[in-house]
Formats: C-alpha cells, sequence, structure tokens
C-alpha cells in the first residue's frame, strides 16, 4: 500500500456516502452527497440535488465515486511509545501462564520499562512513528498516547516529548501521562510514597512543560487499589487535567464510586465491572471504552457488560490498546472486528466506538462525526456498506484519509 498526499487544506469531495455515526450505534447513511472542507474545518455539507456548493476560492476537487466516507477513526486507548517486545511472554502464557504469574517473576509492564528507560529519545521516536504511519493505514485521524513505561521524571519526560513530536506527523496526538502504571522497582512496597511523588512532584513538573492533556491510572488488582490512587487524580484535578481509569480489567475492585465526585471522562477495560460501578457511571457522562483485542490476547473468558451498559445508555467507545504485552495491534479495523465477534458490538456499535464515542472518551468535541465545524477529518473506503468495515480481517479497504483539509490517498493495488 503506497502512500501520496495531495499537500491541501482545502477539499471538496464529491459523490460521497456520508456515515455518522450516532453515540447510541445507529448509522445516519446519506448517497450522493458533497463535503467542503475549508482551512482545516468541514465548512459546508450538500445533500444529493441541492444546489452547487458556492466556492470564492480555488480548492481541489476529488470524486469519491460513491464511496463510503466516515469521520476519521480515533483510537482513545494507546500505549504506543515504547522500546523492545515481550514475544517471549506471549510463548509463555500460550504455554500456560496468567498474566499474573508473568507479572511477579519481574515480566510484564516493568520488563517494558527498563527497555525505554534505556531508550534514547530519537530511538523512542522512530519506534513510535513506524507504528503509528502503520496504524494510519487502517482509517485513524486521532490517536490518543499514553506514557507509563518509564515510571521516573526522567523517562516520562522523554516519553511525553516524543508524544508531542509525533503530533502532525500524519495523524494528530492525544498525550496522557500514566505515571500510575504499576509500582516500579525503585518504591519496592511504598505505593503511598510513589503516589505522592507522582502527585507532587512529576505531575507539576509535565504541566509546567506541557507535556500532558490528561492523566491515567491503572486501579486492579496488579497495579494500585481506588484509594491509592486518589491522592493522584485529585491533584490532577486540581490542576484542571481530564481524568481516565483502567479500571476492574483483571478483578472486581467495586471502585468506580469512589471516582465518581471525580468525574472520570472514561473508563477503560471493564471486563470485570459490576452493576453497582453501571449505576453510578450511568448518573454522570463516563464513557466505557473496551479493548477486546487485549481480552482476545490474554484470552480471558470474562467479557465486558455490554448488555448492562447498553440498558443503561452508558456510550462505548472501542481501542486496540496497543502495547507490546497484551495487544500488540495496530489496526482500528481488527478491534472493531474483535468488538463484534467477542463482546457482540453490533457493526454500527463498533463504528460509533471508534468515531463520535472515541472522541467523547477523549473529552473532545471537534471530531468523530461529520458536521459543519467539526475538523476535516474523514476516511474514504472502498466500500458499498459500512458493515464491511467490522467484516474483513487482515484487510484495510481504506482509499484515503483527509486530515484537517490534506488528502492522504492509499493505492492498494501495490500492496
Amino acid at each position: 500500500m503506497s502512500l501520496s498526499s495531495y499537500g491541501c487544506s482545502d477539499v471538496l469531495l464529491t459523490n460521497v456516502k456520508i456515515v455518522n455515526p450516532s453515540t447510541d450505534g445507529s448509522l445516519r447513511v446519506g448517497e450522493g452527497e458533497t463535503i467542503l472542507v475549508i482551512d482545516g474545518l468541514i465548512s459546508e455539507i450538500r445533500q444529493k440535488g441541492s444546489r452547487r456548493v458556492q466556492r470564492d476560492r480555488d480548492v481541489t476537487v476529488i470524486d469519491v465515486e460513491g464511496r463510503c466516507v466516515t469521520p476519521g477513526l480515533i483510537d482513545c486507548h494507546t500505549h504506543l511509545i515504547y522500546a523492545g517486545n515481550r514475544a517471549s511472554e506471549f510463548a509463555d502464557r500460550v504455554g500456560g501462564k496468567s498474566y499474573q504469574q508473568i507479572l511477579e517473576n519481574g515480566g510484564g509492564i516493568l520488563s517494558t520499562v527498563n527497555d525505554t528507560r534505556r531508550a534514547s529519545t530519537e530511538r523512542l521516536f522512530e519506534l513510535a512513528n513506524a507504528r503509528l504511519r502503520r496504524m494510519t493505514r487502517y482509517g485513524l485521524t486521532t490517536v490518543e498516547v499514553k506514557s507509563g513505561y518509564g515510571l521516573d521524571l526522567e523517562t516520562e519526560v522523554k516519553m511525553l516529548k516524543v508524544a508531542r513530536l509525533l503530533d502532525g506527523t500524519g495523524a494528530r496526538v492525544i498525550s496522557t501521562f500514566l505515571g500510575a502504571h504499576i509500582l516500579p522497582r525503585e518504591f519496592h512496597d511504598r505505593k503511598v510514597r510513589y503516589i505522592n511523588y507522582l502527585a507532587k512532584e512529576v505531575l507539576p513538573k509535565l504541566i509546567d512543560m506541557n507535556l500532558v492533556d490528561m492523566v491515567d491510572g491503572f486501579c486492579d488488582g496488579a497495579a494500585f487499589s481506588a484509594k491509592e490512587l486518589l491522592p493522584y487524580f485529585e491533584a490532577a484535578k486540581s490542576m484542571n487535567l481530564p481524568i481516565r481509569v483502567h479500571l476492574d480489567q483483571l478483578g472486581d475492585t467495586d471502585s468506580f464510586a469512589m471516582f465518581s465526585d471525580l468525574a472520570p471522562i472514561s473508563v477503560d477495560h471493564l471486563e470485570y465491572l459490576n452493576d453497582r460501578s453501571i449505576e453510578s457511571m450511568a448518573r454522570g457522562s463516563t464513557v466505557a471504552v473496551v479493548v477486546p483485542t487485549a481480552s482476545y490476547f490474554l484470552r480471558q473468558q470474562q467479557k465486558p457488560p455490554i448488555e448492562k451498559l447498553r440498558y443503561y445508555g452508558i456510550p462505548i467507545a472501542l481501542a486496540t490498546d496497543h502495547n507490546p504485552g497484551t495487544s500488540p495491534v495496530e489496526s482500528l479495523l481488527l478491534a472493531m472486528n474483535m468488538g463484534c465477534v467477542l463482546f457482540n458490538l453490533t457493526p454500527g456499535e463498533a463504528l460509533s466506538g471508534v468515531t463520535i464515542n472515541a472522541a467523547r472518551a477523549l473529552g473532545i468535541s471537534d471530531r468523530g462525526s461529520i458536521a459543519c465545524g467539526m475538523l476535516g477529518d474523514l476516511a474514504i473506503w472502498d466500500v458499498a456498506d459500512p458493515v464491511e468495515l467490522s467484516y474483513y480481517m487482515g484487510h484495510s479497504p481504506l482509499w484515503a484519509r483527509v486530515v484537517g483539509g490534506a488528502v492522504f490517498r492509499y493505492d492498494r493495488t501495490t500492496c
């Protein structure tokens, strides 16, 4: 698949089949429409049979010949920046070891921490940029990127600087500080001291350096309890940073209510989320982010309570959770397929989960749907029906991406 760019910020797409997802997973489809992007924003949308779009400036006109156009895809949960891989752990898990056993034997996240601490900024950028370029071939236009493989000030700064460098290299990047990922070895058995170190020393410095857009923490038996995380999240909230939580991936912590006053914008994973937590979520605006690729890779039998999330009207987002240990997946389309097959999402819910609901999970309202005033971030697909986006495995029907009006065309005949 080769890539070429029109390099423009003003573009008119004609003969478009607009596919606009809603938060509940329903899709609004319009045939033969036009989309005008001016100065990076959607300026005008015309339905079939309307008068021609009036233009007072030169724009690049592209006839998409009836192809489906969706909002650009958003991966709202990734760990994209790291060094090394954990292929040996994959073999251990296939051989019968659990994720918890691997962690207890010094593997897991701490293995990647060691590799990432040793890597230079330049090397981390090279690796992450290559991953990001591959991810864009599946329609990605925005990606959230977490730190959390440093667990010390120096490496967390290094990772978040790389995230800032990645922004604009073909996709938009949102940076999340995940200092409370797991306890580093140098703080062995001193969780309270480590959380205070993050809240009082690391986080203020990262904010002063303008490296953080939001804050995340891992609330589970293998990482931190809700009580341990509260001072960390309260510090972030006092600094006006949105909060996200890795929650109930490996067991039921029964802890969402402890975070509810802090209004987390999302809680992620949720395999063991209980009824009380769901009812508490329903009283606010928190988005549920599910990551079927990690569930698949870990061979988890427990699934997120999708039906109950639907019943309470909680928006469901979907992500790859790209990371070297439990989800080395770069395709949001594969995540959509697994969301349908493993978690019983509908194809419409899967598409909503990587567009409008993914934007909500990041606390942003300028992308994720096709409407005037939104960012001109679009994905153009060589499919007749949007269901095909969740249907194919190992194949990308992407025809072109539009990022702020810049058009990246993909020639699939060369792959």
